[in-house]
């Protein structure tokens, strides 16, 4: 999406479709979904009003969601306004709940999780950043955590595997990816993750830099003369794995 756009897609009998497509947003990109689910050769279904129910993962919920929730214009509206916040990202997922929206049966529930509600029960001391208080109350600066979805289920997961009551257990969470993360469980609940403001923060991953000393930011960015979008791009896209070795993201 936004790239040279390829949509593949292979059914359980072996029917495949690959095209390669200009996707300039999701909403075309979501359009397409449909045109290759519903007709041509590897067609599944025969409309979208067999589906019986819609999930939506999204990245940044921030203080506003804490769990999940049917969907709504409204519900839509403020996951976008929350784009600053994760600017890859909410905008993004707006478009494509809008265009599903559009093309779904108004019968059939949709629903958005959020990676971030499983944090939402992490104290101030681990969420509260040491910048001017103002800097929380007018421009949400927190470490908010991501891949709460993730961590949600796989704390759950090892509590039935151990044979016990999860509200009993102190479990440490780990994440490993492209994007990484590691979280520390309560008793079932979220009390600190590695993840900060961003996914940016935290543990070394495939293309991001993790947590660095925020000197080093400044200084890098003026050696190069980076304005503060590209400094972004250079941490996020260029850093990490692929960064140090010079070749791949990929740690093997």
């Amino acid at each position: 999406i936004g790239i040279d756009g390829h949509i593949s897609h292979k059914t359980a009998d072996g029917r495949t479709v690959d095209l390669d497509y200009n996707f300039p947003t999701h909403t075309e990109a979501f359009e397409k979904l449909v045109e290759v689910l519903t007709t041509g050769d590897a067609a599944v279904i025969k409309s979208m009003d067999e589906i019986s129910a819609v999930g939506h993962r999204i990245v940044q919920g921030a203080e506003v969601f804490d769990k999940p929730c049917l969907v709504t214009p409204e519900i839509i509206d403020k996951i976008d306004e929350l784009r600053e916040l994760a600017p890859v990202h909410n905008h993004a997922h707006a478009l494509a709940l809008r265009a599903c929206t559009a093309v779904i049966p108004s019968t059939t529930p949709q629903v958005v999780v959020f990676d971030t509600a499983f944090h939402q029960t992490m104290p101030p001391k681990a969420y509260m950043f040491a910048l001017p208080y103002e800097d929380y109350e007018q421009y949400h600066v927190r470490k908010y955590g991501f891949h709460g979805t993730s961590h949600r289920f796989v704390s759950a997961a090892l509590a039935e595997a151990m044979g016990k009551n999860i509200e009993d257990l102190k479990i440490v969470s780990c994440h490993p990816g492209t994007g990484s993360s590691i979280t520390a469980i309560k008793g079932g609940k979220c009390i600190d993750t590695s993840m900060g403001f961003t996914p940016l923060d935290g543990i070394l991953m495939g293309t991001r830099c993790g947590a660095i000393d925020p000197s080093a930011v400044t200084y890098v960015a003026d050696k190069h003369h980076f304005t503060p979008d590209e400094m972004s791009q250079y941490m996020n896209k260029k850093s990490g794995f692929l960064g140090i070795s010079g070749i791949s993201s990929d740690n093997r």
